[in-house]
């Protein structure tokens, strides 16, 4: 994995989800197909909690139209406004292997930074995964953030310290409710190919991790746009960084 993607990463998971599902759907077995879902995140303050809502057609006409100055001014001279954007909303992807009549197997999310640092996102996600789970979906949780908490359902602390990485893959299967499948990733070390579940009378099929992420650096052409000059965000630990550094300068990037 590259840490230094981080700062685009709301681009690479466009394009890495994309790639994902190509991947999926040329192994799948016949009467299943993979599909990018996507959901705005709507913060209710209210409720105090993050809700998604599919977003149906959106139309929309500038506020500040020639047409609508021309009325205003018209009608009644008025005070100058201040105008006040509302941030731009969230936009969360995540990929569904379904069969025939729509019933979901498989949910795979790659998780981002917002996910895994406000306290209600965290638990908006919580609450989805565990909506697929009592509905005997499959979880495949991909995260390739080091922003923010440890999420995934597989438990960090049973991992064992030795094996313990930056990046982690964690799957569980509606057969084996009971267990935690866990990929921990160091910095050093490709990413795995994994095994995906899908239902009982299925094989597992193959993803490899390594290759969609060598694709989105490739054509995103982020070999242009990223300064190796400087640190990543956040800094790596002393023996990534010093591993890090010997790599750069070796490829004349340093």
């Amino acid at each position: 994995m590259n840490p230094y993607l981080k700062q685009f990463w709301r681009g690479v998971d466009t394009t890495f989800m994309v790639y994902l599902c190509d991947q999926l759907q040329e192994a799948l077995p016949d009467g299943l197909w993979a599909s990018v879902e996507e959901a705005e995140t709507v913060d209710d303050d209210l409720l105090e909690s993050a809700q998604q809502v599919r977003p149906d057609v959106h139309v929309a006409e500038s506020w500040e139209s020639p047409e609508h100055r021309a009325t205003s001014a018209a009608a009644v001279a008025v005070a100058e406004p201040l105008v006040l954007i509302d941030p731009e909303d969230r936009v969360e992807r995540y990929l569904q292997i379904v069969e025939a009549g729509g019933r979901v197997i498989t949910a795979i999310e790659v998780l981002s930074a917002t996910n895994k640092l406000a306290l209600e996102r965290r638990r908006a996600y919580r609450r989805k995964r565990r909506a697929y789970q009592n509905g005997g979906v499959n979880v495949v949780e991909i995260d390739l953030v080091r922003d923010g908490d440890y999420i995934v359902l597989a438990p960090e602390d049973e991992i064992p310290p030795s094996r313990r990485a930056p990046y982690i893959i964690s799957v569980w299967r509606a057969t084996r409710p009971d267990r935690k499948y866990a990929y921990p990733c160091p910095l050093q070390q490709p990413l795995p190919r994994i095994a995906v579940p899908l239902r009982p009378q299925d094989a597992d099929v193959a993803l490899d991790l390594q290759s969609l992420i060598d694709l989105c650096y490739e054509r995103g052409r982020y070999h242009a746009r990223l300064d190796y000059r400087a640190e990543p965000e956040p800094p790596l630990p002393p023996a990534d960084a010093a591993w890090a550094d010997e790599l750069l300068r070796s490829a004349g990037l340093r």
